[in-house]
């Protein structure tokens, strides 16, 4: 699971370069202190799923206030809270589903222009103290792995403000999985309502108008291209991780420093699809659904995508959102067959086993694909620069099951600016 170890290395650096910049260039703007309680129900992930009772959480946020920031993202933006969150959650069983501690960045803003409805996004990882065993724990098929990722989205109603802080209501949902990386894979789904109070520094004061700098608007052309390495696992019967090689291009605008839209091309490479086919698996053997494979592995463990990109430019940070339209994927017939029939399919298929059904969900599923993660680029974008070099990690997925995790770097150039009023 070392490549899990770079899930919360990345979000270390994610909050450390935030930090170190909001030090070094607005030392105006107020640290936020945000205790959170949290309660409500884990869903089952599975049949015979555990009996569970109440689902605790309690949530350390530690934000910071950019109103006074100069930077264009946080003008354009609104000025929302940016953080990190440090949480313990009881999953109502503690035998069978155990602890989650989370580690999550977020971003806070506001939702309308009166302040007191607001909405927080948060992606990170987590670590979890008991998951799934054959013997000593099989109906908990949500985690099979110590490390997951895990995603958070909040709305909150603000019903009480004094000087120095702020009360909410919250409604909450929660997800954690390992991101395709080892199987069972059904994840943790939860909603939660929750009461918080976020602490304000008291000397904080806002700069006064027209103290912070005004911004002409601009857009600039873009490519990039990018290398991923992802990982994966193929079936219950064949659970080993293996590699998922990425190639990918994109083209298209950055409005304001802040907003990136594009769209691009994208190849992949199944390691699992390919050496299936490779070693003369079972459905690929020589009268079986898939046997004409064999005569050009490569192409058939091959994935070739349009793209549709938007991403959040928090300066050094990505926020980064993909939808892609396959134009090419005949690896996931076989992905298909095997997870999507009777339960537990061997990896030497009977004839007579019933594999999944090629329907509707299969179709949509086959064809559309998203992709979600975080960027850190070395140089800021506030600064507009010609070149620059990104890394990511970001959770690649069928619609929206997950596929694969992925690390990847890349590089982009900008031309063509232009302003206007």
């Amino acid at each position: 699971m070392r490549h899990f170890s770079c899930v919360f290395l990345f979000v270390f650096a994610f909050f450390t370069a935030f930090g170190q910049e909001n030090e070094s260039s607005w030392r105006t703007n107020a640290r936020i202190l945000n205790p959170e309680f949290l309660v409500g129900q884990t869903f089952e992930s599975n049949s015979n799923f555990p009996n569970t009772g109440l689902q605790y959480q309690f949530v350390m946020n530690f934000g910071m206030n950019n109103a006074n920031n100069p930077q264009q993202w946080a003008q354009r933006l609104k000025a929302p809270v940016t953080g990190l969150s440090l949480g313990l959650t009881n999953f109502g069983n503690r035998d069978s589903l155990g602890l989650a501690v989370s580690v999550i960045p977020y971003v806070h803003f506001r939702l309308f222009k009166n302040d007191k409805f607001t909405a927080r996004v948060g992606m990170g990882g987590s670590y979890h103290t008991d998951k799934f065993d054959a013997t000593k724990n099989p109906n908990n098929q949500a985690v099979t792995t110590d490390i997951t990722w895990a995603f958070r989205t909040a709305f909150y109603y603000r019903f009480l403000q004094t000087t120095n802080t702020d009360w909410h209501f919250g409604i909450n949902y929660s997800h954690h999985s390992n991101g395709h990386t080892r199987l069972l894979n059904q994840g943790y789904n939860s909603v939660l309502a929750s009461v918080s109070v976020a602490f304000h520094e008291p000397e904080f004061e806002l700069l006064a108008e027209g103290s912070l700098p005004t911004y002409d608007k601009s857009t600039q052309n873009y490519i990039s291209i990018r290398y991923g390495q992802g990982f994966n696992v193929l079936a219950l019967a064949i659970n080993d991780q293996r590699s998922v090689y990425s190639f990918a291009g994109e083209f298209g605008r950055v409005y304001n420093n802040t907003f990136k839209l594009g769209i691009g091309f994208g190849y992949r490479l199944y390691k699992h699809y390919y050496d299936y086919i490779k070693n003369n698996e079972s459905l690929v053997q020589d009268g079986r659904e898939f046997d004409f494979f064999k005569e050009d592995p490569w192409r058939y463990a091959s994935n070739f995508a349009i793209t549709f990109n938007g991403e959040f430019l928090l300066n050094h940070i990505g926020l980064d959102l993909q939808l892609g339209v396959n134009l090419h994927k005949p690896g996931y017939q076989i992905d298909w067959r095997l997870n999507e029939g009777w339960d537990n399919t061997p990896r030497e298929v009977p004839e007579s086993w019933q594999l999944g059904e090629f329907n509707s969900k299969y179709q949509i599923k086959k064809l559309i694909s998203s992709r979600l993660g975080l960027k850190y680029y070395f140089i800021g974008n506030e600064k507009s620069p010609r070149h620059n070099v990104f890394l990511g990690a970001h959770l690649q997925a069928n619609l929206g099951q997950a596929d694969f995790t992925e690390f990847s770097i890349g590089y982009v150039y900008q031309w063509k600016r232009k302003n206007s009023k």
